[in-house]
């Protein structure tokens, strides 16, 4: 492996990488840095986060600008505030003896006015997020007609979020003649399409294989029924005293959901969403980032900002929607040449999804059993026995010697012993003595809410809604839309199958009067959708008690049919009709107080 000297880098940026503790370039700065700085033309690199991308292209800027001319000459775009913030302090300690160098960030949810001002200040390089930097385009605040080498970080998850027309619109503004480099984790074809329009006869760099997921990341599931999903998690946490980990929920409600859950259960716990605001993320981010929250639970968007080597463990609370995204996660973990390891929690329904991440990360999944109480008993034991084994002596403690001894004067050695350590075991032999094992086999398809009603038993119902796929829907968005109309936690609603034009889907038992009173005259845009108890458990037509609404407008005690396969389902709620039961569900796990941890 090369050195850093060896790359062609100036005398200011070795002197900054030194200061920094960098010791080998990683392999995408291995091929990026000496590509970029011998010739000028448009660069496609492929490689997963974690791998040191900020320094293969940081580095090739910071060296070709021009840092006595104060016109903006480099723009870097990137997904999110985070990460936007993230490159733009590593550019700056990079760039520490670039004497007249100037990094703005620009980004949403700060003063437009002031970043406006710092780029009029002279800022040879702009990081931005899209609709800002789109924004302040729009308000002719920012000049990017002359600059001569752009970059979209992350190219792979701009697109995700959306952010193709704004990409589109901003590049509109710069030169034809400018060099483009395009990093990204994985290559879906909507980047290759930005590689089509924007760039031309891009040299391209690959480390390890397209979308493959990282060597130093070892990948688990665990297979559970949904509604122990929850429960799960925390046998995972505490059979990892020291974790340090990022929790990935689907939604933002999930997220901070999720993370109340575990403050409240005694973990040092943190969300980190869409919805907080700028000061709200970056006091999360920095407690993270100190070790103060061991938990951090977070969206996809919100976790591109993540840039913690020391990540012990990824949990995929949920899956993502899109294979692809699962990379990105499993990339948080394993940075910095260290080991990691990426859990998947999971319903039977969802193992073909572990099949199909397999195929595209090319590595090999791990079922494991979540630990049962009496393992984490023994786990938590152990890494108490060697925490105290490893702590230095306090001398300060010499003086209150004698008042210890003499209180534990007839105490042997072994009793001592005992006693010290049940202080700390009494607390989970307690919680976890009648823990149920929560693991489930594979022989079937079907996970216990489904066998629950099949088999005849009555904790859970069976709804029919007259709603399908062609009106837009497949299961996940049909479990997303319920669980949002209802105010449900995610593993609240099971068991949805949809057809054509109308789908199923089941709840306990305890829900279905507020389930069937939310869908009372419940309207999108002037159309009914009508819920309903279905009396066939196993599927197919339904039949059975209504939610309240007839199959046609309400109007002189005229009913008029109405079709399943009415046309487009979108829109917002009515809400003059179909008020929403105020009922709350109760949960089906027994509520246990749970040993408070400690903050390490």
């Amino acid at each position: 492996m090369s050195t850093f000297q060896d790359l062609g880098l100036n005398n200011d940026l070795l002197q900054a990488i030194t200061d920094l503790g960098f010791e080998k370039p990683s392999e995408v700065q291995e091929k990026a840095i000496p590509l970029l700085l011998e010739t000028e033309g448009d660069l496609v690199a492929l490689a997963q986060t974690g791998t040191g991308k900020t320094a293969a292209f940081g580095f090739p800027m910071l060296q070709k600008i021009d840092l006595n001319s104060r016109t903006t000459q480099g723009l870097i775009l990137s997904p999110t505030r985070e990460l936007c913030l993230q490159i733009t302090n590593e550019l700056k300690a990079y760039g520490k003896y670039c004497n007249g160098l100037n990094v703005v960030a620009i980004y949403g949810g700060a003063s437009i006015s002031e970043q406006a001002r710092d780029v009029k200040r002279g800022a040879q390089i702009i990081v931005a997020t899209p609709g800002r930097m789109k924004d302040m385009i729009s308000r002719n605040m920012v000049d990017i007609t002359k600059i001569e080498y752009s970059v979209l970080d992350e190219a792979d998850e701009m697109l995700n979020m959306g952010f193709k027309e704004d990409i589109n619109a901003i590049l509109s503004h710069t030169p034809a003649d400018k060099s483009t480099w395009l990093f990204s984790a994985t290559m879906p074809k909507e980047v290759a399409a930005i590689a089509k329009d924007f760039m031309h006869k891009p040299q391209e760099i690959t480390v390890g294989n397209k979308n493959e997921s990282s060597s130093n990341v070892s990948h688990e599931y665990y297979l559970v029924n949904a509604r122990d999903r929850y429960q799960a998690l925390k046998r995972l946490a505490d059979a990892n005293p020291d974790i340090f980990s990022v929790v990935f929920c689907r939604t933002k409600r999930d997220t901070q959901k999720v993370a109340e859950q575990l403050i409240e259960d005694g973990y040092n716990a943190g969300a980190l969403h869409g919805d907080l605001s700028q000061n709200q993320r970056d006091l999360v981010m920095n407690a993270f980032r100190k070790n103060q929250i061991q938990m951090l639970v977070a969206t996809d968007v919100a976790a591109r900002g993540i840039d913690v080597d020391d990540v012990t463990h990824v949990i995929n609370y949920q899956l993502p929607d899109e294979v692809e995204t699962y990379t990105h996660r499993s990339g948080r973990t394993g940075r910095a040449g260290k080991t990691g390891v990426s859990m998947v929690i999971v319903s039977k329904s969802e193992v073909r999804k572990i099949k199909s991440i397999e195929r595209i990360i090319k590595k090999q999944f791990d079922k494991k059993d979540i630990p049962n109480g009496m393992e984490i008993c023994e786990v938590q034991l152990m890494s108490l026995a060697n925490k105290i084994h490893n702590t230095e002596v306090n001398h300060e403690i010499d003086k209150y010697l004698s008042s210890i001894n003499e209180l534990f004067e007839d105490t042997t050695k072994e009793e001592l012993i005992k006693k010290v350590f049940s202080v700390e075991f009494t607390r989970f032999f307690n919680y976890y003595q009648k823990s149920k094992d929560l693991n489930v086999s594979e022989g079937s398809n079907r996970d216990e809410s489904e066998r629950d009603y099949k088999g005849g038993k009555n904790d859970s119902t069976r709804y029919f809604i007259n709603v399908g796929s062609k009106d837009g829907f497949d299961w996940m968005k049909l479990k997303d839309f319920l669980k949002e109309q209802l105010d449900l936690g995610r593993d609240d609603v099971f068991k949805v199958e949809t057809k054509d034009s109308f789908s199923f889907f089941n709840t306990e038992n305890e829900l279905r009067e507020k389930v069937l009173a939310h869908f009372t005259d419940f309207k999108h845009e002037g159309r009914f959708v009508n819920v309903e108890v279905s009396e066939n458990r196993g599927g197919g037509r339904r039949g059975g008690k209504r939610s309240g609404a007839p199959r046609g407008d309400r109007r002189g005690g005229k009913k008029e049919t109405r079709s399943r396969r009415s046309g487009e389902f979108k829109g917002e709620r009515n809400n003059k009709s179909g008020r929403r039961s105020g009922g709350e569900s109760k949960s089906n796990n027994q509520k246990i107080s749970r040993p408070r941890r400690s903050r390490r």
